[in-house]
């Protein structure tokens, strides 16, 4: 009897293992104690990625671009793994069908980037003293900052303009160590120096006249309008959590003089669950609402576009970038606006009031150009890709001075038709835009499509927020 106790005992535990070894959801809890053997996998990266159904779409992708070798040999490092939950987002924001639907050079530039060609595992001793983010070279040249919070729990990019939790940390397989995430990652450069002082720009700043939410079906006719916070929350089926938060601002209280280069809206942050879905801004076409009186039953939904959008993060800040709105708009006196999440998302957004005893009130920040400030092209140089190859763009291939990097922006006039121009994760198009810092960061990536040879142009025009203005910036592309 005691034998079979003991056979019994055996195969409970043997089960076990294997439920812990082919589940991708384990050390749900960031158990981060240093025990070696705990997450030890005894098989390749490739061999644990494929014997897991929650990472199939990684897998599909790794066999299509024919990377195996990179997660079965010999050679460590450390493999960013998405899920499917993180492929099937990025596959429905970039409106592509399938995995094989995206340009095989795309998918293998992604794929490269989330592979770090050293092993970076946070059950380390000698990385545990510090959370600072460490830089990592990728495997497509370009950089990866690796970090931990208090608590050990992983970060991708912390301290550039998008980051991300790891969802599963510290497994070891026999060539490295994986990370798995529910977001396909990218590299994304700050924005702007937030150090920097522009002598050329002046700042003017407005707050809301009106600001409040509403909240749908049993508190439908509620009114909300002295509530210290506005509440965002797009639930399924629009139930009694479904909340919008509007907001109405007078464009005649900028009073300053100049051309405005630049229109933000700010928002201080006292909650948000920040699952990197979008939280959306439109303009409603009535302005005839009063804080006191508003609810959802008497609101006036917005009948066109959103006119700016961001992905919610941990951050203190959310900033909505408007200058294309105020360019295309010209708006001026009562402007009335409406937050909303991305539809079905049920996540939770809190932001502060204009009626907040402490956080910083909604305010539209414009920045105005003086015209005193002048461009300088001091590099311009030519670059090579190989034939189904990639290549990073830095401040070796343009270089303009004049201003600080962050508020050097440059416009896509032409682009090669033989390939990709890829900033993060966004493909760029004619018009699209993307700055001196971008490329200081090396946060842009020509991708060659693998079919055409020769040379093509990428032409561009360069802005600085004061108002100077550089064209016909011609950089050679020669694929071969």
């Amino acid at each position: 009897m005691r034998k079979i106790k003991h056979i019994m005992t055996n195969l409970l535990m043997g089960t076990s293992m294997l439920v812990l070894l082919f589940s991708c959801e384990i050390q749900e809890s960031f158990d981060y104690e240093h025990a070696p053997d705990n997450s030890k996998l005894n098989m390749s990266a490739w061999a644990y990625i494929k014997g897991n159904e929650s990472l199939s779409l990684l897998a599909d992708a790794i066999e299509r671009v024919e990377f195996k070798s990179f997660y079965e040999g010999t050679s460590s490092a450390t493999f960013i793994a998405p899920n499917n939950q993180a492929f099937e987002s990025y596959l429905k924001e970039n409106g592509y069908t399938s995995i094989e639907a995206i340009p095989l050079p795309i998918l293998k530039n992604i794929l490269r980037y989330h592979i770090v060609k050293e092993v970076v595992n946070f059950n380390n001793p000698e990385l545990a003293p510090s959370n600072k983010p460490i830089a990592y070279t990728t495997e497509n040249g370009q950089t990866m900052y690796l970090s931990h919070t208090s608590t050990y729990v992983g970060l991708v990019n912390e301290g550039t303009n998008r980051q991300w939790q790891i969802r599963t940390s510290n497994l070891v397989p026999d060539n490295g160590v994986i990370h798995v995430v529910n977001f396909v990652v990218f590299y994304s450069a700050p924005t702007g120096d937030a150090n920097a002082v522009n002598p050329n720009l002046l700042q003017d700043t407005i707050y809301p006249k009106h600001d409040s939410y509403i909240n749908g079906g049993a508190e439908s006719t509620k009114n909300f309008g002295t509530n210290p916070l506005l509440k965002i929350k797009n639930v399924s089926n629009n139930g009694d959590y479904d909340r919008k938060a509007l907001l109405m601002f007078d464009f005649a209280d900028f009073t300053k003089e100049g051309v405005v280069t630049d229109l933000q809206l700010q928002l201080a942050v006292s909650f948000t669950a920040a699952k990197g879905v979008d939280l959306n801004l439109f303009e409603t076409p009535s302005t005839s609402w009063s804080e006191a009186s508003l609810n959802f039953t008497n609101t006036i939904f917005p009948t066109s576009p959103r006119i700016a959008s961001i992905k919610t993060s941990k951050v203190s800040t959310f900033k909505f970038d408007l200058t294309d709105y105020y360019k295309d708009k010209q708006p001026a006196g009562l402007k009335s606006f409406l937050l909303d999440g991305q539809p079905g998302s049920d996540e939770t957004d809190e932001i502060a009031s204009k009626e907040h005893a402490t956080l910083a009130p909604p305010m539209l920040i414009a920045t105005l150009a003086t015209g005193d400030s002048e461009l300088v092209l001091e590099k311009q140089k030519d670059f090579e890709v190989s034939n189904g190859g990639m290549y990073v763009l830095s401040n070796e291939n343009i270089q303009v001075g004049g201003a600080s990097a962050g508020d050097i922006i440059y416009t896509i006039e032409e682009l090669p038709t033989f390939g990709w121009l890829v900033k993060g994760a966004e493909v760029m198009k004619k018009g699209s835009r993307f700055s001196q810092l971008d490329l200081d960061l090396k946060n842009m990536v020509f991708i060659h499509d693998g079919n055409t040879l020769g040379t093509k142009a990428l032409v561009l025009t360069g802005r600085d927020k004061a108002g100077a203005v550089l064209e016909d910036i011609k950089i050679n592309v020669v694929a071969k």
